[in-house]
């Protein structure tokens, strides 16, 4: 890809040296190179499907709440800003910021197409992109005011290449007793010990933590709730559907678990 700037021509993009990416039916642009996949493997139309059905029943609207918050701290109202969910699965954050805050515009950038298509309808002021996250990610310099990057992978030098000097990017991480209650029984992969370590390294010195808030709620879940749970995460690639099955068929319905999670702000450095 040149680099260069891309216009709308009606279903297109276009840029000066006349490369062209067609707006696909479900409203989403790839811009994966011709050939290239992304380094991350995006979620399947099946992961997609229930992360949909999960986030739609409103069991995380309390992080969805913290984050419109804490993205408020740096959108006025009626301001015309521009904010980006990097790894933006079904854009259920981004719709629900941009609902809030009235005069934003966002943009969604997964390496799924099926999280692209579903992206490209969670807001009518949103749009989205099909790209490889670990790469020069397809923004402006610093056009972006707020950035949300939650439960997906990070990239420090592009995120603060495309923020605002006065910007910020909202991360979201599982703590170490993120749904403790369901992961036993289900199998769930186990939230790593080096996490926080990481996060910083994956971020810094490009951009700086400048407050961590933790936010914990429950989570009364039915059978089919807690299944469209672990099938829209990783623990997804790992277990088949009958191995699955058989784990919820041993449990006690309603189950409550505890979501706990961290928000962070980091601000760019420099």
């Amino acid at each position: 890809m040149c680099a260069r700037e891309l216009e709308l021509d009606e279903r297109r993009l276009v840029c000066g040296d006349d490369h062209s990416f067609d707006v696909a039916r479900g409203g989403y642009v790839n811009l994966l190179p011709s050939g290239a996949e992304a380094r991350h493997e995006g979620d399947t139309a099946d992961m997609v499907g229930a992360r949909e059905r999960f986030l739609a029943a409103g069991h995380f609207a309390p992080l969805a709440r913290a984050v419109t918050e804490r993205a408020g701290e740096f959108v006025a109202q009626s301001e015309a800003a521009w904010v980006a969910d990097l790894g933006a699965a079904t854009g259920y954050y981004l719709g629900e910021v941009l609902e809030a805050l009235e005069g934003c515009a966002g943009v969604a950038l997964d390496a799924s197409k099926f999280a692209a298509r579903r992206a490209a309808r969670a807001h009518p002021r949103a749009g989205a992109v099909v790209c490889d996250i670990w790469q020069a990610l397809p923004l402006r310099d610093a056009s972006i005011r707020v950035a949300l990057n939650i439960f997906a992978p990070r990239n420090g030098r592009e995120f603060r290449r495309v923020l605002e000097a006065s910007g910020a990017l909202l991360v979201v991480t599982p703590s170490a007793h993120h749904l403790q209650e369901l992961a036993g029984p289900a199998g769930l992969l186990s939230v790593d010990e080096r996490k926080e370590e990481r996060l910083l390294a994956e971020l810094e010195p490009e951009l700086a933590p400048v407050a961590k808030e933790p936010l914990e709620f429950e989570l009364r879940l039915e059978r089919d709730d807690a299944r469209s749970l672990i099938q829209m995460g990783p623990t997804a690639r790992h277990l088949g559907p009958g191995e699955l099955d058989a784990r919820l068929d041993a449990m006690s319905w309603p189950l409550t678990a505890t979501a706990a999670v961290a928000v962070w702000t980091f601000r760019p450095v420099g």
